[in-house]
């Protein structure tokens, strides 16, 4: 099995040697294009009129100046074109990329964008603990098996997976389950005004990060699963056609 790494936190992340790690207990065949600096929150973005460079770092490891995106299409359409890829993993992502995360997330656009390329793909997540330091165990840990029965299992080609992991030490997770993308509450959102050592006024985007977490738990969503200490895997849909709203537009455009 030719499996493709790529992720949206950088070539050097941490979160990308675990990936590795994981990557390295279902093949021996494994390759990496990765952003050459972070790209977080860059979502879907491609480059369509800037270059792309791309920088060696060793056998079957390779960074480019683009998005996450960008590195996808470079893993696929060129690094590892002749014979091809045969799985994407995407991650693994430092904090969670649960509910509307996913709209934004580089780590969920790469997997997206292997999925429009015909490739299997799944995104990773790691959690952020409430407190004290943050690790991979949970990942490290849970990441060969739960790739390896979603392969087993198999899902449709117009669709991508999403799993986030708890931040927790692998005795104290309470399994994985399959579960519905969940909704956050915005409200919390807005610019920080702040003043820079010149006195001109700045601001900061503010309401992301751990906050983000505490708003609508809804049961079967996978921010539920993650409040509740389990390993939560999304199926992400590539038709992103909202029905109820088709149905009812339609008998006003008849």
């Amino acid at each position: 099995m030719r499996i493709l790494l790529t992720n949206d936190d950088g070539i050097g992340a941490e979160g990308l040697a675990c990936l590795e790690a994981i990557a390295a207990q279902l093949s021996g065949e494994v390759y990496v294009v990765a952003p050459q600096s972070e790209q977080s929150g860059k979502s879907h973005a491609v480059s369509l009129r800037a270059p792309l460079r791309l920088h060696r770092h060793g056998a079957r490891r390779f960074s480019t100046d683009g998005t996450p995106a960008d590195c996808v299409v470079m893993g696929v359409r060129h690094v590892m074109a002749e014979g091809g890829v045969d799985l994407l993993l995407s991650g693994v992502n430092r904090g969670a990329n649960l509910g509307d995360d996913v709209t934004y997330s580089g780590t969920v656009a790469a997997a997206m964008e292997g999925a429009l390329l015909g490739v299997p793909s799944i995104a990773l997540s790691q959690e952020y603990p409430p407190d004290g330091p943050f690790g991979w165990e949970a990942a490290r840990h849970f990441g060969a098996g739960i790739v390896a029965r979603l392969l087993e299992t198999g899902w449709p080609e117009d669709a991508l997976i999403n799993v986030n992991f708890p931040p927790l030490d692998p005795g104290e997770v309470a399994g994985a389950v399959c579960c519905r993308q969940g909704r956050h509450d915005f409200s919390v959102l807005r610019p920080e005004r702040r003043t820079d050592p010149f006195g001109r006024a700045y601001f900061w985007p503010g309401g992301w990060g751990l906050d983000m977490r505490v708003r609508r738990s809804r049961r079967g969503t996978d921010i539920h699963a993650l409040r509740h200490n389990r390993i939560a895997i999304t199926p992400l849909a590539l038709d992103m056609t909202h029905d109820t709203a088709l149905e009812r537009l339609s008998r006003a455009f008849p």
